[in-house]
């Protein structure tokens, strides 16, 4: 039967065809389908782990107990997760372990564009892209056959575009996979330095048994056309090729680590011209330029963002850059820009707003409320990594002194917090800062679609769990100073981080309220505007509510009702009372 699947459906399906009985992530797109999609099948134990490190160690650990696991998370998460990736590299595994890394090229939803191809050199372990939905079932069947024939992890590359895009896909029956025997071994797995000096030489060689593997896998394959030139690609840029020049000579690379050196060869050599077509980084092309053959790479093809079946096709024609940017411009300019905001109703906004008003720096986080900093909010200075706005908020107070920081909060969310903000916080409290910690509590991992967390009380799977008591974690952290807000109460907001900024000590207030999208939780009512009492001074246009919306030439406010849900933030910044409510808001 063919069903037509998502490339996150599809490796889903193919973990629960190979026998994969546990499956750990932490959410981030574009990977975060997979986990959600293994609700479908219950014969695989699946979780939310608190962050992607969590998440390989759990997966390390079943494939050490004998069972056939997956892991993913988006790439940089891989960062996160690079400690016990580096290491398993050489303990090998015992049951299957791949680990899906979703790269996400022209950074549609993350902070860079890093090529973790890289990330199987650096470990010398083998790397598998598929470009689209039935290579990446197939595929990450074979992935794990090569990780237990080769004792290995496997990293299993998509990006944005296979991740999201659909095609037809093959189903196929499940391989029911008994747990392989757990052996206590220490010298394998107990990564002593004399262990682990014995397991280097066992990577070197796994190394050269691969890319033996690779010269004749059927992952690889040629397929024949004009002589006069030959594309050497991989991924889903191997669905622009053959689009932009379907009568070129395509090597079709699906296993990009350890490279097949002699497949390679016999490629460009029989053609007149090479050309690595490949995304972002030169992975492939520095590999076979240290050869010595000849292709054309880098040089044509651009190493930031997407390419595509127009970009190839230009370039492969010859046609000049500046034509093909200026192409690119039009075409932005013909489409009206719409940037990103807060929802209606957003918990988030009244914090920010607050922050604005008092003119405080901020040290953010990633989620949400990194659209703090976008106008007319603008309620950020930093943003670097999943937890290091607290960490940042330390270092600007013991490079600048504790002043600095009264008039500065880090702000975070619950799921972050959760993630990588416990260790900050312990940081701030062991070295005797004061930082003002602002915990974005909205009950879920909004930002990648409203996946449950420690915080939550439930599980991947919707069962409920223990509930971790943020105001009793912090405490327990030793800050002391704990405040619970509602964030759409805005003076008592503006009166706790006024408070608090001006502590001696490191203090933490919880913004505590549902996100508006969670079923049942949102606000209640809908805001008007009296046209009578408005004086048209646009002090609410501050909150950069898209329910409000502004006309004519005295720039009068009115409320979109399809839009608005009553937060009544709104009437809050209205000095007049010309906003007002038609019902309480709960």
């Amino acid at each position: 039967m063919k069903k037509l699947l998502s490339g996150n459906e599809a490796i889903a399906r193919g973990a629960y065809e190979a026998g994969v009985t546990v499956a750990a992530a932490y959410p981030g797109t574009p990977s975060t389908e997979i986990l959600e999609n293994f609700v479908r099948y219950p014969e695989i134990y699946a979780e939310w782990s608190p962050n992607e490190k969590v998440a390989l160690e759990v997966g390390i650990g079943a494939s050490i107990a004998g069972a056939r696991v997956l892991v993913a998370m988006k790439h940089v998460g891989v960062n996160v997760a690079a400690d016990p990736l580096m290491t398993v590299a050489y303990t090998g595994v015992n049951g299957g372990l791949v680990l899906v890394s979703a790269d996400d090229p022209g950074m549609h939803s993350s902070q860079n564009e890093q090529d973790n191809r890289y990330y199987a050199k650096f470990a010398q372990i083998p790397l598998l892209e598929p470009s689209d939905s039935q290579e990446a079932k197939d595929m990450l069947k074979v992935a794990y056959k090569i990780s237990e024939e080769f004792d290995t992890p496997v990293l299993f590359r998509t990006t944005t575009r296979v991740a999201h895009s659909q095609s037809l896909v093959e189903l196929e029956s499940r391989q029911e996979v008994p747990l392989k025997d757990y052996v206590k071994d220490a010298k394998k797995y107990v990564m002593l330095p004399a262990h682990a000096r014995l397991r280097h030489p066992v990577v070197e060689e796994r190394r050269e048994k691969l890319a033996a593997y690779n010269e004749t896998s059927s992952l690889n394959r040629v397929e024949p056309g004009s002589i006069k030139i030959g594309i050497i690609t991989s991924g889903i840029v191997y669905q622009y090729v053959k689009e932009a020049m379907p009568e070129a000579s395509v090597l079709k690379l699906g296993m990009t680590y350890p490279l097949p050196q002699k497949l390679i060869t016999d490629f460009v050599n029989s053609v007149d011209t090479c050309y690595v077509a490949e995304e972002l980084e030169p992975f492939m092309e520095e590999q076979i330029k240290a050869w010595g053959l000849k292709v054309i790479g880098k040089e044509l093809f651009p190493r930031i963002g997407e390419l595509s079946a127009e970009l190839i096709a230009q370039k492969l024609s010859g046609q000049d850059q500046s034509e093909v940017a200026a192409a690119g411009s039009n075409q932005a300019e013909a489409i009206p820009v719409r940037p990103p905001v807060l929802c209606p109703g957003c918990p988030h906004r009244g914090v920010f707003y607050t922050i604005k008003k008092l003119q405080l720096k901020v040290t953010g986080d990633i989620g949400c409320y990194t659209l703090g900093a976008t106008p007319p909010l603008s309620s950020m200075d930093t943003c670097i990594c999943m937890g290091a706005s607290i960490g940042n908020a330390h270092g600007m107070e013991k490079a600048r002194g504790k002043e600095f920081v009264k008039n500065l909060v880090a702000v975070i969310g619950d799921s972050t917090f959760m993630h990588s903000g416990l260790t900050g916080l312990v940081n701030v409290v062991y070295n005797s800062g004061i930082s003002t910690v602002l915990i974005l509590d909205n009950s879920t991992t909004a930002m990648t679609g409203h996946q449950d967390h420690p915080g939550t009380g439930l599980t991947l799977n919707k069962q409920e769990a223990p509930q971790v008591d943020l105001v009793a974690l912090v405490k327990a952290l030793g800050a002391k100073r704990v405040q619970v807000v509602d964030p759409y109460d805005l003076k008592a907001t503006e009166q706790a981080i006024k408070t608090e900024v001006e502590a001696e000590e490191p203090s933490v207030i919880i913004f505590k309220r549902p996100c508006v999208l969670l079923k049942g939780k949102g606000p209640k009512g809908c805001a008007y505007v009296d046209s009578e009492i408005c004086l048209n001074c646009t002090e609410c246009s501050k909150l950069g509510c898209p329910a409000l919306v502004y006309k004519g030439e005295g720039y009068t406010p009115d409320v979109n009702t399809t839009l608005c849900n009553g937060c009544g933030l709104c009437n809050q910044t209205c000095r007049y009372g010309a906003i007002l409510k038609e019902d309480s808001y709960e």
